[in-house]
């Protein structure tokens, strides 16, 4: 793909509309928070399925009520006369509510049912996994910032954990837009999130570095532009070929994986943006050139 697209041309404009997704972004998080899953915030989590199309969710959730279990989400989950329910903590011994609730429910809405899968996470395991999971994340971003600092000169470094923190924050601002649920998953999904979009990052760097070198006396404007066109097919390819399998799970692989192929095409689109339109203006920024890469050869020789 031999393309000639001013893509600096376009950086201003583009840090702006970042600049207030990611401000959008944080606003939501810290105000409106996050809609934490079973995972994280604790209670049982029901899979039902009933013998009865007629039942709709009004009537599930009213005979629930009755047994005054505190906080009940009910939505549907597959196909026709599947149902998905979370019940917040309750003190009350597991072994012994779920016969309760699958009695309640069959008296009340006169149909069989049965609870095809069943899972119970308490209050201290579920705010262990809350924390194990955002020093995963974090420990995931020093490494990613650890990597480049070695590997680059320290204004790539700075790039490219800008990006990061863009990706990662827009992400999950959108989940807490849409109030999405936040589950282990999500942060399985988070984390490839980080991986993808820093491998697509140090690309369009690896190729900018190269530049530096072959164009000494280039600008950072034409070269940033020279560099992200030369690497642009690879980028599309990859990110076409990463949303079609991601697709693929978002429509056919059901309820579960749902909210994980989700964040990873979020995750995707805006890794692929941030590392032409975030990541290589902060080099544009720190006016980069082929000094750079010279002050750096002579630091490191004795």
């Amino acid at each position: 793909m031999n393309t000639k697209i001013d893509f600096s041309s376009k950086f201003k404009m583009a840090n702006i509309i970042s600049l207030f997704a990611f401000i959008i972004s944080v606003l939501f998080i810290f105000f409106k928070g996050l809609n934490y899953g079973i995972d994280f915030k604790g209670g049982t989590l029901i899979e039902l399925r009933a013998d009865s199309e007629n039942i709709n969710i009004s009537e599930i959730r009213s005979s629930l009520n009755s047994m005054k279990l505190g906080d009940v989400n009910i939505k549907e989950f597959g196909k026709k006369g599947d149902y998905l329910i979370k019940i917040e903590q309750t003190t009350v011994n597991n072994n012994k509510l779920i016969p309760e609730i699958k009695k309640t429910l069959i008296n009340n809405l006169n149909s069989e049912i049965s609870f095809r899968r069943v899972e119970n996470v308490g209050p201290k395991v579920s705010s262990e996994l809350l924390q194990s999971g955002i020093i995963a994340i974090s420990l995931s971003l020093a490494a990613m910032l650890f990597y480049i600092w070695i590997r680059f000169e320290w204004q790539f470094s700075v790039g490219s954990i800008v990006a990061l923190f863009h990706d990662v924050i827009i992400t999950i601002g959108i989940f807490s837009i849409l109030s999405l649920e936040i589950n282990l998953s999500i942060i399985a999904a988070v984390l490839t999130i980080v991986g993808y979009s820093m491998n697509d990052t140090v690309v369009i760097y690896d190729r900018i570095r190269e530049n530096l070198n072959k164009y000494t006396k280039l600008d950072i404007k034409d070269l940033s532009n020279l560099s992200i066109n030369e690497t642009l097919s690879r980028t599309i390819i990859t990110s076409l070929t990463t949303l079609l399998a991601l697709f693929s799970i978002f429509i056919l692989g059901g309820e579960i994986l749902r909210g994980f192929s989700f964040a990873m095409i979020l995750g995707v689109l805006i890794g692929t943006y941030s590392s032409i339109f975030v990541a290589t203006p902060v080099l544009k920024f720190f006016k980069v050139s082929y000094k750079t890469l010279e002050k750096k050869e002579e630091k490191i020789v004795p």
